[in-house]
């Protein structure tokens, strides 16, 4: 027969295979949308970098200058202001504009995006507009960095811009630019620790019927079907789900894309298209999740193909073995290669991690074996005893419902151990000045300067000059208690000579930012990573349920409470749950600390902080798995409801 025939003939006669087939293409269809969108991130961020490659200098070709250029970040109530000040030093008809910039300003002209034209009209001209008079064009969104950025283009003579301008040949090639290297890295975490857990639903979802579907391959393999067409039959079966649901998923990601742009990344969102992703590269990884389905439900056949007699009888499988164990070990120690080593590239680490969430999912049948048979020996009330005869027997099974918590957990206590870390480094109170450097014969002119703006902008501090030595005559430095701090920025600004406005209080509203936005992404992860390990849990209830029809149904006729099965089942997803996830906290822990070294290599060394909100996910993960199976109950009413002779 027709594998694919077979396959919709199986699916019109039977229903749960049916609910198990939608179910396994939901599962693919999240999969497919979760990493598609993570695979889109990196892209992102370089059409991000290709819109802003011009407001930064970038190295120029042998004897071929044509300007000067400087870029530095000024503030207006928080907001980080891009100023890129440039100055033609010869023919000017020879620089190529970047895109969305009109024309090159010619000295004392300043082009200005939007976003800075309407703050500037909204607020006193000595609060904002004055630092950047002149105003004679606007910088459209092809380009900005994100909707809304604040930049001001401002043109000089060669002679007024300051002397750490650089010399170019233009505006730069966006095709060397290099991407934002953290959220590409922050991109690879997010693949790592959601993939994993999306092909774990993927998993649940077509275990639903896997005994059924065994007994009935065993059957056709006892009546003379060879491996090769049992093979055929159950990719077929499980290759019409996965595909629909690649499909489905491939379908709705552009919507994911549209919301994820709404998320701000480094002050702010993103522009529409910034996360489409090209069509070749979007069906290599849908088709890429749909051969990995097909070969976890193909690799699941040997039993059948190699013992069909066993699975027709549903004999217990052969225990798990101890070595197992070793696989902690050897993903520990690569992991801790990869971040002691100085050279390694951040895609080791990634790769790292990666063997790490692996070898939970291969301990964790092992610790949940080995669970079991602790309470065979301990235990003697009627749940107990179900749940460890469960737990010993099937232990891939029953470990099924806790693998995605269990992720989660890691996932929850990684983050928890990074986040106090840098909130710890980069918070603290910075002194209410603002300072500037100044390049000239006399630095006491420029103070003299600031200080007449100040006075005539009726503020009562003063700048106060520092001598330097060398091209770095001094350092001005004004105090802002007590007086308007943007009207005092505006003062400095305009005798700043295109060189940068030092705020203290800036820098540390910066790392804010960057802790926000870390905290965004983190937040949005763990609820993704639990929202995927709830619906695994709650789909591998269900699946061990109507795997032991048979068996549920015989002790329900024998007059066991639903209560007392209803209590095994929440036992074998809340003891293993508890015991994998401590391990999956500590092991958390010890990543956390990994990724953190590695985020911050080449940087300030960041302290550890252990706060007792690293408790807070192997609670979650618990109380997740117990949600997970509170569908127990339900699933054996259902069976106590249909005649035992349907089996």
């Amino acid at each position: 027969m027709n594998p694919l025939r077979f396959a919709f003939r199986v699916l019109a006669a039977d229903r749960r295979t049916r609910v198990s087939t939608i179910l396994t293409g939901v599962g693919v269809a999240v999969a497919t949308a979760v990493v598609l969108l993570l695979m889109s991130l990196p892209s992102a961020s370089d059409a991000r970098t290709a819109r802003s490659y011009w407001q930064a200098p970038h190295p120029r070709s042998a004897d071929a200058e044509t300007m000067l250029i400087r870029s530095s970040t000024d503030y207006f109530e928080g907001s980080a202001i891009r100023v890129v000040a440039v100055a033609p030093t010869g023919d000017s008809s020879r620089i190529a504009l970047p895109p969305g910039v009109p024309r090159l300003p010619r000295p004392g002209e300043v082009l200005v995006s939007q976003a800075l034209a309407d703050r500037m009209h909204a607020v006193p001209a000595a609060r904002l507009a004055d630092r950047y008079p002149g105003v004679v064009g606007t910088i459209t969104d092809a380009g900005l960095e994100y909707p809304g950025q604040l930049i001001a283009l401002v043109g000089h003579t060669p002679k007024e811009i300051s002397e750490s301008a650089a010399k170019v040949d233009g505006f730069g090639d966006p095709a060397k630019v290099q991407a934002d290297p953290f959220l590409k890295f922050l991109a690879g975490v997010g693949v790592v620790v959601l993939l994993i857990p999306s092909l774990v639903l993927v998993a649940s979802s077509s275990r639903l019927t896997a005994a059924r579907r065994e007994r009935r391959l065993a059957a056709l393999r006892l009546a003379g079907a060879d491996p090769g067409q049992v093979t055929a039959m159950v990719a077929a079966e499980t290759g019409v789900a996965a595909l629909a649901g690649a499909l489905l998923g491939a379908l709705c990601e552009p919507l994911l894309g549209r919301l994820v742009e709404g998320v701000p990344w480094n002050g702010g969102t993103w522009m529409p298209g910034d996360f489409a992703i090209p069509l070749a590269e979007k069906a290599a990884l849908a088709g890429a999740i749909v051969v990995m389905v097909l070969v976890a439900a193909v690799a699941g056949l040997r039993r059948v193909v190699n013992n069909p007699l066993a699975a027709a009888s549903a004999q217990t499988p052969k225990p798990l073995r101890a070595w197992r164990l070793l696989a902690a070990p050897i993903a520990g120690g690569l992991f801790l290669f990869t971040v002691l080593d100085q050279h390694a590239d951040a895609n080791f680490a990634l790769l790292g991690l990666a063997l790490v969430v692996f070898a939970a999912v291969v301990i964790g049948p092992w610790v949940t074996f080995a669970v079991g048979a602790l309470f065979l020996r301990w235990w003697r009330r009627p749940a107990g005893l179900l749940t460890g005869r469960r737990l010993r027997d099937d232990p891939r099974g029953a470990y099924r419902a806790t693998a995605g918590v269990v992720l989660a957990v890691l996932v929850g206590t990684m983050a928890l151990t990074i986040m106090p870390s840098l909130t710890d480094s980069l918070a603290g109170e910075a002194p209410n000045t603002i300072r500037t450097y100044v390049y000239a014969d006399e630095p006491a002119s420029v103070v003299d300067r600031i200080n007449a703006d100040l006075a005539r902008y009726g503020q009562p501090v003063r700048a106060s000059a520092y001598q330097g030595q060398g091209k770095l005559e001094g350092s001005i430095s004004v105090p802002t208690d007590g007086a308007d701090r943007e009207v005092v920025r505006t003062a400095v600004t305009k005798e700043a000579g295109g060189g940068d406005v030092i705020s203290p209080a800036d820098d540390l509203a910066g790392n804010h930012q960057m802790l926000d936005d870390i905290r965004r992404i983190t937040a949005i992860g763990l609820i993704a990573a639990c929202v995927l390990a709830g619906c695994s849990a709650a789909i591998a209830t269900a699946g061990s349920v109507m795997d032991r029809r048979r068996t549920f149904g015989a002790l329900m006729a024998a007059g066991t409470p639903v209560r007392v099965l209803s209590r095994a089942l929440r036992a074998e997803a809340a003891v293993p749950a508890l015991v994998a996830t401590v391990g999956a906290g500590a092991a958390g822990i010890g990543v956390g600390i990994g990724l953190l070294t590695v985020a911050t290599r080449g940087h300030t060394p960041v302290a550890t902080v252990l706060s007792p909100w690293l408790l807070a996910p192997v609670v979650l993960g618990i109380g997740v798995a117990l949600l997970g199976a509170s569908v127990c109950t339900p699933a054996l009413n259902r069976v106590r409801a249909e005649p035992l002779s349907d089996e």
